[in-house]
């Protein structure tokens, strides 16, 4: 069976949908059989896998709301072991029209039950909310990445996330686990970086991946080209801790320096 890790804070521009096509692209890059999920109305994962979401005719929206098989939303990105199931405006209304419907709470995880065994990742790329998007991805997946931006605030509100998680799973999904925390836009020029870091570690512990993900223009700038990082720039800084992290992932063994060279190359490319 397939593990389905959501992505998840409900902070924006933290990384999420970053982190999510990265990651997804290097675990399929890896001959792992990959879904995303774009479960957020604003359809940047969608965008930044190259698919124009002002063209799409179905959507998580349709799943979720219209009982559409997942396998007739899918679509095809970059490579033959990587599949989307896109995202668009019409998801925003989601949140209103699920109130209606019994067992809300489980319409994703419902819907997911004919083709986990397809895949062995399926990565949901969570809004950066606390509402009833969100806990249908909680409730459907295994367990939860947190990205947290390197800045002054990264750990307020977390509580709020952490809270959530437990009610989650004493209520909907008992076998829900934190994958881990996925410290991003790392700036090693600052002392604050450095601080965030530390924190997280006393923390989270053992739960904080040992995979740093440095601030990058390339990074920034690969979305705008609706490529992953690698291929938009696959020498780059964000490429390198990208494929790190879908190691980490996988269990296999980590670049122990790759946290150093980010150092050394932070905005430099």
């Amino acid at each position: 069976m397939g593990k389905i890790i959501s992505v998840c804070n409900q902070k924006g521009g933290v990384g999420k949908t970053t982190t999510v096509v990265n990651l997804g692209y290097y675990l399929a890059h890896k001959g792992k059989n990959v879904l995303v999920i774009d479960f957020d109305p604003q359809a940047n994962a969608t965008s930044g896998l190259g698919i124009d979401k002002s063209k799409i005719e179905k959507s998580i929206y349709d799943i979720l709301i219209n009982n559409l098989k997942p396998s007739e939303a899918m679509q095809e990105v970059s490579m033959p072991q990587l599949k989307l199931i896109p995202s668009n405006i019409h998801l925003t209304g989601a949140e209103i029209e699920l109130v209606s419907f019994m067992n809300r709470e489980y319409r994703l995880k419902q819907a997911l039950k004919e083709i986990v065994n397809d895949f062995d990742f399926i990565l949901i790329d969570s809004p950066p909310s606390l509402g009833i998007l969100t806990i249908n991805s909680l409730a459907a997946c295994n367990s939860v990445l947190i990205p947290i931006q390197c800045e002054y605030y990264a750990l307020e509100g977390l509580s709020q996330l952490l809270n959530t998680i437990n009610l989650v799973r004493e209520n909907l999904n008992k076998d829900l686990e934190i994958q881990g925390v996925l410290l991003t836009m790392a700036d090693y020029r600052t002392n604050l970086t450095s601080e965030v870091i530390d924190e997280a570690k006393r923390f989270f512990k053992e739960k904080v991946f040992k995979t740093i993900i440095p601030r990058s223009i390339k990074l920034s700038e690969a979305p705008g080209f609706g490529k992953p990082i690698h291929l938009y720039d696959k020498h780059s800084i964000g490429a390198k801790t990208y494929l790190s992290l879908a190691n980490e992932i996988l269990g296999e063994a980590v670049n122990e320096d790759i946290n150093q060279l980010s150092v050394q190359q932070t905005i430099i490319e």
